[in-house]
């Protein structure tokens, strides 16, 4: 990557076509020269002695080229625009920085843009404004990903993770991390410069609790990386519960399709069904699977695995129970499956088949410790709407609490992470063996490398080249 800082670059930061207002990005240390040649203030201000951002309205003289008989002249035009300047390092680049606001007609920008190169800028390459804002020490390199997150975020629950990771969620776990780890590598190094006057900075004790509080926070981000590289971009809500509890024909009433086949017969369902739900801001994949059953043979048992392995990746899990039926929710059906929700999602219980139910009657199964519950009817949608909000909530919760890193992230500092845990790992086990302490210095300055890695306190240009060239140009 050729990081040319000192030029001054020039891109649209609005999104392309026709719209009320483009926006036109300028930074570097022409700004203002710029700005005095082509922008004239409606107050009379003139820029080139700034020192606080200033935002002005005024006319931007703008030169266009015409063809007319083939023979081109120039057409002079003032441009009402909306100016804002950084003239100062605390701008989002660290540099002088400038926003042009306009009318959002695509050739009136692409002429300010032209009369911006001509006069001495360069247009940006993708993500150079982010690049310039990690390099000045504004974003660190988790924040910079985040940049992209909310820009490519699909949902809301894409955008609420990438706008927690921008607003410094990772990074200030990340950043208390590497600040212990290197408070305690100072600690160990002066031990080392004092070694013949018997000066102990660290006592051992110390230091062993020091790097297993290390290790906790390491493999708690580790799992967090881990869960968020398996979760699918929409979130899966499994429907299970005993056979003929109402299963597929919750599935079918939700998603407004006969896509699973319904009978009154126990087992009609063999394999797992998954359907795209979108009802009511919720955004899922929608999984019918066979009914609980213990005692199972050929295709059954077979059906029983895939039952199995959906649980095993769901988000969330809706345990089905039929009110009209005579029969308790049985206490060990659920306490298993928990224990088989490897990814330790949240759990529901939902009663089916309500408008089989007299009013008033209460289902003797009913627990109010496991959650909130709600009834729902598939023949007469009762509880329908209500069931998806609900839902919602608890799938909004479950991502606040462990899909706190966006994709592209976990792509790039899964390793990482795995040898930051694996060099904590050899520093305890050299501590605790009364090794030298300069071999615990050597593991801890590998794990602390790792870790800077991800942050963007040790980089290459090949990681810059695969973080940035992802941007599209103006961010």
């Amino acid at each position: 990557m050729n990081l040319l800082l000192d030029d001054t670059i020039v891109a649209l930061a609005s999104a392309p076509g026709v719209g009320g207002r483009g926006i036109v990005r300028v930074s570097g240390g022409d700004v203002r020269r710029v700005l005095e040649q082509h922008f004239a203030p409606r107050d009379g201000e003139r820029w080139a002695n700034a020192t606080r951002a200033e935002r002005h309205v005024g006319e931007w003289r703008l030169a266009v080229d015409l063809p007319w008989d083939d023979v081109p002249f120039q057409y002079g035009l003032r441009l009402p625009i909306d100016a804002g300047l950084w003239p100062t390092k605390r701008s989002y680049t660290g540099q002088p920085l400038a926003e042009l606001h306009l009318i959002g007609s695509p050739p009136l920008l692409e002429a300010v843009l032209t009369q911006l190169c001509r006069s001495g800028c360069r247009a940006a390459r993708p993500g150079e404004f982010t690049l310039r804002a990690f390099l000045a020490g504004r974003l660190d390199l988790l924040q910079a990903e985040a940049v992209l997150g909310v820009i490519d975020a699909a949902d809301h629950v894409e955008l609420e993770q990438a706008l927690q990771q921008l607003a410094g969620g990772i990074s200030q776990q990340m950043g208390a991390l590497r600040a212990n780890l290197l408070d305690l590598l100072a600690d160990l190094e002066a031990g080392l410069d004092f070694v013949d006057e018997d000066i102990e900075f660290v006592s051992r004790e110390q230091l062993l609790s020091r790097v297993a509080t290390a290790q906790r926070t390491t493999a708690e981000l580790c799992d967090q990386a881990s869960r968020r590289l398996q979760s699918s971009a929409r979130p899966r809500v499994v429907l299970a519960g005993l056979p003929n509890a109402g299963k597929s024909t919750l599935l079918n009433a939700l998603t407004g399709q006969s896509a699973a086949l319904v009978s009154e017969v126990s087992g009609t369902t063999r394999d797992y069904l998954c359907v795209p739900l979108d009802r009511g801001g919720l955004h899922v994949d929608l999984i019918d699977t066979a009914g609980w059953d213990s005692e199972t043979s050929g295709i059954e048992a077979v059906a029983q695995l895939r039952r199995h392995e959906q649980w095993q990746q769901a988000d969330l899990i809706v345990w089905c129970h039929d009110l009209s039926a005579d029969s308790a929710l049985d206490e060990p059906l659920i306490e298993e499956l928990r224990s088989e929700s490897a990814r330790g999602g949240p759990f529901v219980c939902v009663g089916t088949k309500a408008d089989r139910v007299p009013v008033g009657w209460t289902s003797s199964s009913e627990r109010s410790d496991e959650g909130v519950q709600a009834k729902v009817s598939a023949r007469d949608g009762r509880g329908l709407d209500e069931l998806c909000a609900h839902l919602s909530e608890l799938l909004a919760a479950e991502s606040r609490g462990r899909r706190q890193w966006i994709g592209m992230t976990v792509a790039r500092c899964q390793n990482c992470l795995l040898s930051a845990r694996d060099a904590l790992d050899r520093t305890a086990e050299a501590a605790s063996l009364g090794l030298s302490d300069d071999l615990v210095v050597v593991e801890l300055r590998e794990a602390l490398e790792h870790l800077g890695q991800i942050v963007g306190a040790v980089y290459t240009d090949d990681v810059l080249d695969r973080v940035f060239s992802k941007f599209c140009i103006g961010k």
